[in-house]
């Protein structure tokens, strides 16, 4: 039976829409997330012959046959064991004629390239690309993305064992909600249900699923949690995940009425707002219920940080500030709180040492923030020398930090010198990185790949032709093909990224 939360939700949202209007969400496209497993089994079996609560207003319903396709992303962590279970979802979407799209990803990579957390990048490829799925589907459809459904199939265990882990690793009232029913587009219709009842029904229906053998892998705090924690729980209380649940909804539904009066208020004690910079009252901060002004301190700091890796503590260094009325602290991943003449100001470091575009005079020196410079030099091109690998072996020595160019191509007139633009990275910019042979790449992708932390990224310098020309170099990352040294070469544009430190090169 469904919670009274539910209850309350699908009533709610039947008496808001208003009479006669068209409801887009019934005929746009659901997304079922299927592993194989037992759960996300039951959920395809489901979703094709029975009712499910898909967050509509509408209460438990029959999904039209025609909304639904089927999704499964192989991690290529298993071998053999994923491609059959690949070949297992794709049979059983055919059996329920339900179309299926499997995606492919090299999960240990990704997760080599990030944190090494395999679980956590398996889990952002998923949504991933249920994400995409969902937006080419409703652009197939014409329906809006946001009537889209992405389904997945979490039960009552997952929902206890999260609880559990959350509690572990320390959390507030949001981890302690647990898995929400539904996060914008993404909603969990199996909440309701036990892992045990979804392997009944399946037996009875005579459907046999796909076991994953890492399931039982206790290195995983999930499945340390679930074969170490919970039968200890269950025999305390046989009823312990029907108990949580109703936890985790009750604690769920005040979460998102105190984020919502938190919204108001840091609205209500905003001064001012500017690119990685928000303003705000601290003396009305200081008197604000400790719940909310919690809320309000952790929106703020993302507003200007969403990268930061906020932690209770930090929070609570920030409030700790205010309460003295004066001071400063740190936020790790590049913010900075401040008090002072009653206000509390929040800045991404980013944007306290922001790049000012400017002119860079060839020959010239141009003064960067944090004390370095960027140098250009005007010289003849050396007679009897390959410039071709001239410049590669110069790049190579220098690591990158400084580059030999070909100065025409550039813009820069040998005999009377001229100028470079220099700005911060344009969203959307587009170059050839040398070494492409012509193809064009995303500005933003290209220092992605390079793997500039994020608060950095508005720091690195791109030199142009001009304020509204081609990117020359992006500096100390790659410079552009089309300026590159040839063989026809006569002058050579060197450009050079000086740290505090470091003398001007001397390279001929």
């Amino acid at each position: 039976m469904p919670s009274v939360s539910r209850r309350y939700a699908t009533a709610r949202n039947r008496f808001e829409r208003p009479s006669g209007q068209r409801d887009e969400s019934l005929s746009a496209p659901v997304v079922l997330m299927v592993s194989g497993g037992a759960d996300s089994t039951a959920l395809l079996v489901l979703a094709a012959t029975s009712t499910l609560d898909i967050d509509d207003g509408r209460g438990p319903a029959r999904i039209a046959r025609e909304r639904l396709h089927v999704l499964h992303v192989n991690h290529g962590l298993r071998g053999i064991d994923a491609e059959e279970d690949e070949e297992f979802v794709r049979d059983l979407s055919s059996r329920y004629g339900i179309p299926c799209t499997i995606r492919r990803a090299d999960v240990a990579g990704l997760a080599s390239a990030g944190d090494g957390n395999v679980e956590n990048a398996g889990r952002v490829v998923r949504y991933a690309e249920a994400a995409r799925l969902a937006n080419d589907l409703s652009a197939a459809f014409g329906t809006p993305r946001s009537a889209a459904r992405i389904l997945t199939a979490h039960t009552a265990d997952d929902r206890a064992e999260t609880f559990f882990m959350n509690a572990i690793r320390g959390t507030g009232a949001a981890g302690l909600s647990s898995i929400p029913r539904r996060r914008n587009r993404i909603v969990r219709p199996l909440l309701d249900r036990t892992h045990a009842e979804l392997c009944d029904l399946l037996r009875m229906r005579g459907i046999v699923w796909r076991e994953d053998d890492t399931n039982s892998d206790t290195r995983y705090l999930r499945a340390f949690v679930r074969h170490e924690v919970m039968p200890v729980a269950r025999s305390r209380n046989p009823r312990v995940v029907s108990s949580l649940s109703t936890t985790c909804d009750i604690l769920s539904d005040e979460d998102a009425y105190l984020t919502s009066v938190a919204a108001r208020a840091l609205r209500d004690l905003t001064r001012g707002e500017d690119e990685g910079l928000i303003v705000l009252d601290a003396a009305r901060l200081a008197a604000t219920e400790v719940a909310v002004a919690r809320r309000v301190v952790r929106a703020a700091i993302l507003s200007v940080c969403p990268e930061a890796r906020l932690e209770a503590r930090h929070v609570a260094s920030v409030l700790a500030t205010v309460a003295a009325g004066e001071g400063s602290t740190n936020v790790p991943l590049g913010a900075e709180a401040r008090v002072d003449h009653g206000l509390l100001a929040i800045r991404s470091r980013a944007a306290s040492e922001g790049l000012s575009a400017a002119w860079l005079e060839a020959p010239g020196e141009l003064a960067l923030p944090g004390g370095r410079r960027l140098l250009a030099r005007v010289l003849p091109a050396p007679a009897g020398v390959d410039l071709v690998a001239h410049a590669r072996s110069h790049s190579l020595e220098w690591s990158g930090e400084s580059v030999l160019l070909d100065a025409v191509s550039a813009g820069v007139d040998p005999a009377r010198g001229g100028r470079l633009w220099v700005d911060a990275p344009r969203a959307g910019e587009v170059l050839c990185p040398l070494g492409m042979h012509g193809q064009s790449k995303k500005l933003s992708d290209l220092i992605g790949e390079a793997r500039v932390p994020l608060d950095a990224r508005p720091l690195v310098p791109v030199v142009h032709a001009s304020p509204t020309g081609p990117v020359v170099w992006v500096a100390g990352i790659r410079a552009d093909e089309r300026v590159r040294c040839t063989a026809h070469t006569k002058w050579l544009l060197e450009l050079t990224l000086a740290r505090a430190a470091d003398a001007p090169c001397a390279m001929l």
